[in-house]
């Protein structure tokens, strides 16, 4: 049945329920739009708040890792493949699980066939015989009687057992006196000959040669502070004040200054450096705080490659961080300087300077360790195909360490280069996946902005990876600043810069420090050595000459 509404139509009341339905939809739309505004600022807030908590968690890790975790970088490729496996490759039912196991082994080979793996060895144990240069003290442990049980026959040696143990002597100080006798003549009673007095490192010190250069050994190559060698000293009865080992380790590093000077000059001659920068504090009086000043070391190291730069490392003291203080190291050179990201250095890209720019080449490990704070913190598995990828790069250099530059350039060119040009397109292709401030993002940018230099190495046999060599040679001074705390004056700054420069010089040149600084110091102050023959004392020229002579003697 139809029903038909014949009620007469009011147009104005028609109108009138048309305004009133747009007044209500115009409301619907503003509030649309206001929950929608709203919308969008809690979803900002909420991916702001991701990335303020991904930043924080980033320092955490990073604090907690400096201070309770360990100092190694090193990774276990086998555990980022099977993270990424894991991550990649999620079981899908009992049903399959033979199946993706079956895969997941396949991906990890062919992942390690591209990125290599690495075999951790054996580790080493003090096993066999002791030390054969150390001498032998024996002592026999004989039977009182010598007759046979038995019978009561004589008893004869049929062997004997040995059993070798360490033993020590403990350290023995002495005094050391210089007798010059006196000669009169019984004629002419006022002639009276004696032998001049030798120079003295100290003057009217009571500290020979010898004992500097044990206290500087035992503080600069042991971090053994002057407060805890003071208590040594007093355990022997010596009574010697820490302000007197003070001021005798300040009248060292003075004769050595000019060997410091002769160091640095040295490897600067060097067409191809490394350089870093750590902090140092420094006493700062009347503020009743430490002042933060640097060590900046450069150093050099031939070996990977058989060039003719010996190991070195010399330390310079610096009062800030300002860049004026890398130009004056570096002025005149023009070579290659491999360093971190540090922006002290950029002075020396200047055209305008004097020699011409400097050229950069850049550390992966630096690079590296920023992918690397992210991955532990966050578990990234974009992070940790990064390390993969980087790790690649790694295999090869250990591989081809100790080759030629020739050789060295031809099998990077070769391997390297196809696998460091794919990194680069991936690491673009993550970086527009990721949010701009992102810690990992921060990262990638970092490695991309720095690319030029980091890829240097790639076209020069004679350019490492990273700049490791100088890498090693700031943990003594990091050691020595986590025992002796700080310097007490630039003074105190320059002789720790120096002391360590020729110790930690000889520990790269497998010297031992104590043997070459009290032969030098003597050498040095009775004049034996003129300062035109200097280069004579250099730590790697010291020793060939040491073995020289002992060649000869042998024959």
């Amino acid at each position: 049945m139809v029903i038909r509404d014949n009620s007469p139509l009011d147009v104005r009341l028609l109108k009138q329920k048309i305004v009133e339905a747009a007044r209500v939809v115009e409301k619907l739309q503003t509030e649309k739009q206001a929950l929608s505004k709203e919308r969008d600022e809690a979803i900002a807030q909420r991916d702001a708040a991701v990335q303020e908590n991904e930043k924080l968690l980033l320092i955490l890790s990073q604090y907690k890792r400096a201070i309770f975790g360990r100092r190694s970088e090193k990774i276990d490729t086998d555990q980022l493949q099977l993270l990424l496996s894991q991550i990649e490759q999620p079981a899908v039912g009992a049903a399959n699980e033979n199946d993706d196991q079956s895969a997941g082994e396949n991906e990890a080979e062919k992942q390690r066939a591209a990125f290599g793996s690495t075999v951790r060895p054996r580790p080493n144990r003090n096993r066999g015989c002791l030390p054969s240069h150390l001498p032998r003290v024996d002592v026999i442990i004989d039977i009182a009687d010598k007759s046979c049980p038995c019978c009561g026959g004589g008893l004869h040696k049929i062997g004997e057992t040995q059993k070798e143990m360490f033993d020590v002597v403990p350290i023995q100080y002495r005094v050391k006196r210089i007798i010059r006798p006196g000669y009169g003549c019984r004629t002419c009673e006022s002639a009276v000959v004696q032998a001049p007095a030798p120079e003295q490192p100290v003057d009217g010190g009571m500290a020979c040669e010898a004992f500097l250069a044990h206290i500087a050994t035992m503080k600069h190559a042991y971090h053994v502070p002057l407060y805890r060698l003071e208590q040594m000293l007093a355990a022997q009865g010596i009574a010697l004040d820490r302000s007197t080992l003070a001021l005798w380790m300040g009248r060292t590093a003075w004769w050595l200054k000019p060997l410091h000077q002769l160091l640095l000059e040295t490897a600067l001659s060097y067409p191809r450096l490394f350089a870093d920068e750590t902090p140092i504090p420094m006493l700062d009086p009347g503020r009743g705080r430490t002042k933060t000043c640097q060590f900046l070391a450069v150093a050099t190291d031939d070996r990977p490659w058989g060039g003719p730069a010996p190991p070195m490392v010399v330390y310079v003291f610096a009062e800030d961080r300002s860049g004026k203080r890398a130009k004056a190291i570096f002025e005149g050179f023009s070579g290659i300087l491999q360093v971190d990201g540090y922006a002290g250095y950029n002075c020396l890209v200047d055209p305008g300077r004097a020699g011409g720019p400097v050229t950069f080449a850049f550390c992966f490990a630096h690079a590296r360790r920023k992918i690397y704070d992210v991955h532990v913190a966050t578990k990234s598995p974009i992070a940790a195909q990064a390390l993969l990828r980087i790790a690649a790069f790694h295999e090869i250099e250990d591989r081809i360490r100790g080759k030629s530059a020739i050789e060295r350039r031809g099998a990077r060119l070769a391997e390297t280069k196809p696998l460091i040009d794919d990194f680069k397109i991936w690491l673009e292709a993550r970086l527009a996946e990721l949010s701009k401030k992102s810690g990992l993002a921060k990262a990638i940018r970092y490695t991309l902005s720095h690319w030029t230099g980091l890829t240097r190495f790639l076209d020069d046999g004679r350019i490492e990876i990273d700049s490791n060599t100088v890498e090693r040679t700031m943990r003594p001074i990091g050691l020595g600043r986590k025992n002796h705390l700080f310097a007490g004056s630039p003074r105190g700054g320059e002789t720790w810069a120096i002391l360590s420069s020729l110790i930690n010089t000889c520990k790269l040149n497998e010297i031992d420090p104590q043997e070459y600084l009290t032969d030098v110091l003597e050498r040095i102050v009775s004049g034996g050595t003129k300062i035109n023959r200097l280069h004579e004392l250099l730590p790697w020229e010291w020793k060939s000459a040491r073995e020289a002579m002992e060649l000869k003697d042998a024959a």
